[in-house]
C-alpha cells in the first residue's frame, strides 16, 4: 500500500484551559471576578460557553479558586453547557502560573492543542477561538489573538511616589506594537516545557514560550474580546450583550 492511500490522520484534539481562581481586586470588594455576573449570568459562564462554542474544543478545564473547587463545579452543573463538549474543574494554585499548570496536568494525553483563556474575557466571539487553534493546526508552537493600539504609547521611567509626573523615555512606534487578548493557543508540549521551565512571573503564557526561543504568531483579535477589570468595563459588557441580543432577536 502506498502512502497517498493511507487515511489522514485525524485533527488533533483541542482542550481548553480557564484559569478562574483569581479574586479580581480592581473590581472591588465581593464575589471572585470570575463570578460576578454580567446580564444575571456570571463572567465564567460566559467565558465556558465562548470556548465550547468552538466545535475544535471538546474538553474545557475550569481551574478554580484553591477551596472553591465545588462551588465551580455547582456553579457549571446549574447552567445550559453544549452537550458535546466535556467540562471539568480543577482546584487551582497561589498564582495565575500555578493554577494554568495544574489545568495542564489534568488534560487527556490526546488533547495535543490547549487554548488558555482568561475567564475575564467573557465576550470573546467563536471566529476569534476558531482563528487561534487553526493557526496551531498550521503548525505554530503559539498563537495569540491581538489588535493594532489606537493609543499613542509612552515608555516612561516609574515615578517614586504615586502620582508624581514620570519623565518621558522614549515613543515606541505603534505600527509595531499589539494589544494581546486570549484565549492563546499552543502545542501542548511546547506549552507543558515552557510551564517547566520559566520560573519567574509572567503577565501570558505565550511569553513563557518566547523565552524558550519558540515561535510565537499573532492573528487578529477582536474588539468585544476585552478584558473585565474595572466596573466601566462591566458596563460595557452589558452593553454588548445587549446589543448581541438585539441582532439575534432574542
Amino acid at each position: 500500500m502506498s502512502d497517498d492511500s493511507l487515511p489522514a490522520p485525524p485533527p488533533a484534539r483541542t482542550a481548553a484551559v480557564i484559569p478562574a481562581a483569581g479574586r479580581g481586586v480592581r473590581l472591588g470588594p465581593g464575589a471572585p471576578k470570575a463570578l460576578r455576573t454580567l446580564n444575571g449570568t456570571p463572567m465564567l459562564i460566559h467565558a465556558v460557553r465562548a470556548l465550547a462554542a468552538s466545535r475544535a474544543v471538546s474538553l474545557v478545564v475550569v481551574v478554580a479558586p484553591p477551596d472553591g473547587a465545588a462551588e465551580v463545579k455547582s456553579l457549571l452543573d446549574a447552567h445550559a453547557l453544549p452537550e458535546r463538549t466535556d467540562f471539568v474543574v480543577v482546584p487551582g494554585g497561589e498564582t495565575r502560573q500555578e493554577s494554568v499548570r495544574l489545568g495542564l496536568e489534568a488534560l487527556p494525553p490526546e488533547y495535543r492543542i490547549v487554548l488558555v483563556h482568561d475567564a475575564a474575557r467573557p465576550l470573546v466571539p467563536v471566529d476569534t477561538v476558531d482563528a487561534v487553534i487553526e493557526a496551531v493546526r498550521e503548525g505554530a508552537p503559539a498563537v495569540v489573538p491581538a489588535l493594532p493600539l489606537a493609543d499613542t504609547v509612552k515608555e516612561v521611567e516609574p515615578a517614586g511616589t504615586p502620582g508624581d509626573p514620570e519623565p518621558v523615555l522614549s515613543t515606541p512606534s505603534r505600527a509595531r506594537l499589539r494589544a494581546v487578548q486570549t484565549p492563546q493557543g499552543f502545542d501542548r508540549e511546547a506549552l507543558v516545557r515552557a510551564h517547566a521551565s520559566v520560573t519567574g512571573e509572567v503577565t501570558d503564557d505565550a511569553s513563557m514560550v518566547e523565552q524558550l526561543g519558540e515561535r510565537v504568531v499573532v492573528v487578529p483579535g477582536h474588539e468585544e474580546a476585552f478584558k473585565v477589570t474595572r466596573p466601566l468595563d462591566l458596563v460595557l459588557a452589558e452593553a454588548v450583550l445587549a446589543r448581541r441580543r438585539l441582532n439575534d432577536g432574542f
